[in-house]
């Protein structure tokens, strides 16, 4: 039997490689989009994903080992699924609408898990932190994105 830490990232880890279904074409068509001068945080972006997915899976082996619950990691599943989601709907569809819409969900769910998480273990719900931090400023990122690109709005 596989000890639950090494499933819980394991899962994690397969569910974060959905992120890596893009087109170049839709990479070449992010990379000419204009953005806000304060965007100047860009390229520490994989190092903040890493660690928001990392925290992730830690606070669900914490809640994991103290109670069990499919539903609850079922729920871990359905915000890594939609937070890895964001980059293929947006690149496929061309759209930071589309983008905006799949951020503020993503972002609504992790709430909701937070809210769960918390009565639980503070620590699990410390360690979604990064994650409810991050994902407002990623939203809005994409939606003053899209104020600068209308067309692709």
């Amino acid at each position: 039997m596989l000890p639950s830490w090494l499933v819980i990232g394991g899962v994690t880890f397969l569910i974060a490689l959905g992120s890596s279904f893009l087109r170049p074409k839709d990479v070449k068509w992010f990379n000419r989009l204009q953005r806000p001068r304060w965007l100047t945080f860009e390229k520490a972006i994989p190092l903040i994903w890493t660690i928001v997915f990392i925290c992730g899976a830690w606070s669900a082996y914490i809640v994991w080992e103290m109670t069990q619950s499919w539903q609850t990691m079922a729920l871990y599943i359905l915000v890594e699924a939609v937070i890895v989601a964001y980059s293929p709907v947006l690149l496929w569809t061309h759209s930071l609408r589309n983008g905006t819409i799949i951020g503020g969900l993503g972002f609504l769910l992790g709430l909701l898990l937070a809210v769960l998480v918390f009565p639980v273990s503070t620590t699990a719900g410390l360690l979604l932190l990064p994650y409810l931090i991050w994902s407002p400023i990623g939203t809005y990122t994409t939606w003053e994105m899209g104020k600068l690109n209308p067309e692709s709005f």
